[in-house]
């Protein structure tokens, strides 16, 4: 991979609504650059591409994952079946369809997401009924980190399902953490809770060089609950 020709101000220096910087590209080496200091784009109408580092950041540490009685019981009873990496373009265009919303994963993010898939650091997470893509979600590998950027589900729970699989592969994958970016309400009800913005570059500084890799064959979800 080419050196980046862009370097960000420290993370540590961040305005108050979390953005870092203004500009630069979507080229591979910038984006592998920017997660390793704990940025991230965040495309905005109208903006120069916005880089952001927010404070507190949202994580969810492996071992803090929240599975309801409900969720159990729509693992248990599912009959999904879930894969990685074998769907990474159909689950980001799945992620881009925010009908009446708008989305921020237009055509320049996912081409360059596409590309960072292509050279090992985006991954995806997909979850099957069948034949029948029905939820996943994907993000970026930055050594024992995984930073996840959008999720989506055509089915109840199949979203949370992707979640759940990621977490028991990325632990088995020698993973530490699952960086969340902000921790919404509905990722504090599975377990997401909020670092400060240096503890978290603290232990990402950490973990960044450590080598991972996830397993991609095709597993029963219900696995996750017996």
């Amino acid at each position: 991979m080419a050196e980046c020709q862009w370097r960000f101000p420290d993370a540590l220096t961040a305005e108050p609504s979390g953005v870092v910087a203004f500009g630069a590209d979507l080229a591979p080496e910038t984006l592998v650059h920017a997660y390793r200091s704990g940025i991230f784009p965040w495309p905005h109408s109208g903006t120069p591409l916005p880089w952001f580092s927010p404070d507190p950041r949202g994580v969810l540490f492996l071992d803090r994952l929240r599975v309801t009685r409900s969720l159990r019981q729509r693992l248990r009873g599912c009959g999904w079946s879930a894969t990685v990496d074998v769907a990474f373009e159909a689950v980001v265009a799945a992620c881009a369809e925010r009908p009446g919303e708008g989305t921020w994963i237009n055509r320049s993010m996912r081409q360059a997401y596409g590309r960072l898939h292509e050279l090992g650091w985006a991954h995806s997470v997909e979850v099957w009924d069948g034949d029948e893509l029905v939820g996943g979600l994907y993000g970026v590998r930055v050594g024992a980190c995984f930073t996840g950027e959008s999720m989506f589900h055509h089915r109840p729970d199949a979203s949370k399902s992707a979640l759940v699989e990621l977490v028991d592969r990325w632990g088995e994958a020698g993973g530490e953490l699952i960086d969340v970016q902000i921790a919404t309400e509905h990722l504090a009800g599975l377990g997401a809770v909020e670092l400060g913005r240096p503890e978290f570059l603290g232990r990402l500084a950490r973990m960044r060089d450590r080598l991972t890799c996830i397993a991609v064959e095709r597993r029963e979800v219900s696995r996750l609950v017996r």
